[in-house]
């Protein structure tokens, strides 16, 4: 029997084997939250640039913040697919 959709998009991603660069939980530290492929690809500069923007969006009372065009780039060649953020209602 094959997965349905949400089950095959898990089964993705769990394999892409997420993480933040430190290892920590990016609750403790602030740092990005991609691919360790991703990871890999970037600087340690555009790495920091990235954990920046997501601490400063997390010290104004968000939580989420926009990739970089570094860590976008990154995302979409260590996973094959492009960031789809999701529809606002």
């Amino acid at each position: 029997m094959p997965y349905k959709k949400p089950q095959e998009s898990l089964k993705k991603w769990t394999k892409e084997k997420w993480r933040t660069k430190s290892g920590k939980k990016s609750a403790e530290t602030g740092e990005r939250y991609l691919p360790e492929a991703a990871i890999k690809m970037l600087s340690s500069a555009k790495y920091a640039a990235g954990t920046r923007k997501k601490r400063k969006a997390t010290s104004e009372g968000k939580q989420k913040a926009k990739y970089t065009k570094a860590e976008k780039a990154a995302f979409i060649r260590a996973t094959g697919r492009k960031h789809k953020p999701k529809n606002k209602k």
